[in-house]
């Protein structure tokens, strides 16, 4: 059994944050709960599917994130307490719906959880979802801790259905995958009926139409509801404050940031000069609460990831504020005391902080550091990013970049979010030119393919993914086909979601709950649409690049080519391998090949090595997949392959 479903009140368990927010979901009785899989959101879909069928809760993984909200959506507006989960930039995607969901309102209480991934950690960049919900106007909640990151989600479910509306939780990478104590409260029965009442009065909230019209009227509602919020925020368990009376430097901060700004206090020994304010509810601020701890000191610093949201927000308040609370010192992200960009540590909050307070700190005394510059920072040999052995996105970008020279025109590839964002680098061969949101690859492509008539000539190519496929690129395959576009899209179908821990999508045939489901075949909605159809195993290489550059040379609008390989790392490959690799000492010539080491030094598998004593390339065993494809690079084939029995 999980822990998560232990139902002994007052249990304690050492709880990652993304779990401590399934387990507050549980508590609070949530019945659906749905998202796209993205680090740092991941864990809370999978620690939720595993025991959906123990709780009665239907999990899904859905086909993106609009969808997602979408189905959580309608278990709200039947009754049923609802949850949906993703990235930052999941919340862009999810936005069209997100702006007419907060403006009809919800019914069962539903909760946006948002985790963001300052510094882009895991991602392609570092942006904010916090703005969204000053953006759509609703409540903006953070947890200060992991106790919190349970808690709180209990209370935004309350406190949605108090407002009848949306209530987002935002959550940051340290938040979501460190780990701390927990408290457990007690489950709550698990006895529910779904009905959605819609016969009632049109602007009946409970059992009228759901919708965002009238706007004039809903949008009214709508912001009388936002106001509930912030009077209800007054008194908010989790908004807290420790320090003096009168303190020096206020420091107010929220999320993973206010460990940061505990321990920098403790590290400068300023308990008694320095407060801290900790806000749980971020937006919208509650004035009267922000009036009264800034009534007591002339110096403020705030510390937040990554943009100044808190800080302008404050900076608005206290500006209205002044007359009865006088002018502020503020410091922040806007004066460079706190970094605009990346993620906050303790010593990048130690030293702001001693500077404001005007004590001379070093984080590393002069001894220690003077020791450490004579000691090996690592004893293991420094690798570049890379594809992982046997990825077969490795064996596709090598048939794609050969495809695209002995064509010679300049050819390119248009590209996307995945791991296969890598090739953009050596790994890939750079050769992806365009790296942008998910889908992108195949809507730009589509643009640089209606060129011809403005004297364009180079071939033009677009990889995504299959899960990518699913979650953004048909509607750009659409727009390609109903242009007569002229390019050709590669998926790199590997059989799952492999960057994020190969979370099922709809071309498999389970589901997140582990249940039989239709699969969709990505090569028949390509044929549907009026698209050339090719599948290869890019571990063919001949057969790939052969198929490629016929491909690039057919005029006749969209092309697609499906290179289907399962990940290596997916648990059906894990098991075994395909090929015993080794080396022939007596045919590799190493440097002396014309080659000049293209195993090692291009094609760049980890699971080759350059021996630099016997001077030949030999094969590291124990983590090479099998996959056989560098026995086809070897201009001199001294790399062998044998199949395993």
């Amino acid at each position: 059994m999980s822990y998560l479903i232990d139902n002994t009140e007052g249990a304690q368990y050492l709880l990652m944050g993304n779990e401590a927010i399934a387990r507050g979901a549980l508590e609070a009785g949530a019945k659906v709960v749905c998202g796209y899989p993205g680090t740092p959101s991941s864990d809370i879909i999978e620690s939720l599917a595993k025991i959906a069928k123990d709780m009665n809760i239907y999990v899904e993984w859905s086909t993106n994130e609009k969808v997602a909200m979408e189905v959580a959506a309608a278990g709200s507006f039947a009754g049923l307490r609802s949850m949906c989960v993703m990235k930052q930039n999941g919340v862009n995607v999810a936005s069209d719906f997100l702006l007419h969901l907060a403006g009809s309102g919800t019914r069962a209480g539903m909760v946006l959880v948002s985790c963001d991934d300052p510094g882009a950690l895991s991602s392609a960049n570092e942006g904010e979802s916090r703005f969204f919900a000053r953006l759509v106007e609703i409540p903006l909640l953070e947890p200060g801790d992991f106790q919190e990151a349970k808690d709180m989600i209990k209370w935004a479910f309350e406190l949605s259905e108090e407002i009848r509306n949306l209530v987002m939780v935002r959550s940051v990478t340290r938040m979501s995958h460190a780990s701390g104590n927990v408290k457990f409260g007690k489950l709550p029965p698990g006895d529910v009926h779904a009905v959605f009442k819609c016969d009632g009065f049109i602007l009946d909230p409970m059992e009228g139409a759901v919708m965002s019209l009238p706007v004039r009227y809903k949008h009214a509602l709508q912001q009388e509801k936002i106001k509930k919020a912030g009077e209800i925020f007054e008194d908010c368990p989790f908004n807290s404050y420790h320090g003096p009376e009168k303190p020096e430097v206020l420091i107010i901060t929220s999320s993973a940031c206010n460990l940061y700004s505990r321990e920098a206090i403790g590290i400068l020994g300023v308990e008694d000069r320095v407060g801290l304010l900790k806000l749980g509810t971020t937006w919208p601020l509650p004035p009267e609460l922000l009036k009264r701890h800034l009534s007591r000191t002339d110096k403020i610093l705030i510390v937040e990831e990554v943009l100044p949201f808190l800080e302008e927000n404050v900076k608005i308040l206290a500006a209205e504020m002044a007359p009865e609370i006088g002018i502020k010192t503020f410091h922040g992200k806007n004066d460079g005391t706190i970094p605009a960009v990346g993620e906050l540590n303790p010593d990048l909050v130690v030293g702001a902080l001693a500077q404001i307070v005007g004590i001379d700190y070093k984080p590393v005394p002069d001894e220690y550091a003077e020791k450490a510059e004579g000691v090996p920072t690592s004893r293991a040999p420094a690798r570049e990013l890379t594809f992982c052995p046997g990825c077969p996105h490795r064996a596709s970008f090598w048939s794609i970049h050969n495809a695209l020279q002995l064509d010679g025109r300049k050819g390119f590839v248009c590209g996307d979010i995945g791991c296969y964002g890598m090739a953009t680098l050596p790994c890939g061969f750079s050769t992806l030119k365009t790296l942008h949101a998910m889908g992108s690859g195949g809507g730009i492509a589509s643009g640089f393919g209606k060129l011809g008539r403005l004297g364009f000539d180079q071939p033009v190519l677009a990889v995504c993914g299959d899960s990518t496929f699913f979650h953004a690129e048909v509607p750009a395959l659409i727009n390609a086909v109903h242009h007569n576009s002229d390019f050709t899209l590669v998926v790199l179908d590997n059989s799952g979601t492999a960057m994020t821990g190969f979370q099922p999508h709809p071309g498999l045939k389970v589901s997140a709950m582990g249940e039989d489901v239709t699969s969709v075949d990505i090569a028949e909605i390509c044929r549907a649409l009026g698209a050339r159809v090719e599948i290869r195993d890019p571990f063919d290489l001949g057969e790939t690049q052969e198929t490629l550059n016929e491909l690039i040379e057919d005029k006749a609008g969209l092309k697609v080519l499906i290179l289907r390989q399962i990940c290596a790392l997916s648990p059906e490959k894990k098991a075994g391998k395909k090929y015993d690799m080794t080396i022939d000492d007596e045919i590799c010539l190493g440097e002396n090949c014309g080659c000049n080491k293209v195993c090692t030094r291009i094609f760049r598998c980890p699971g080759l090595v350059w021996d630099k004593e016997k001077m030949v390339t030999r094969v590291d065993d124990v983590i090479c997949s099998g996959c056989g494809v560098c026995a086809d690079i070897c201009p001199e084939g001294a790399i062998k392959r044998k199949e395993v029995a």
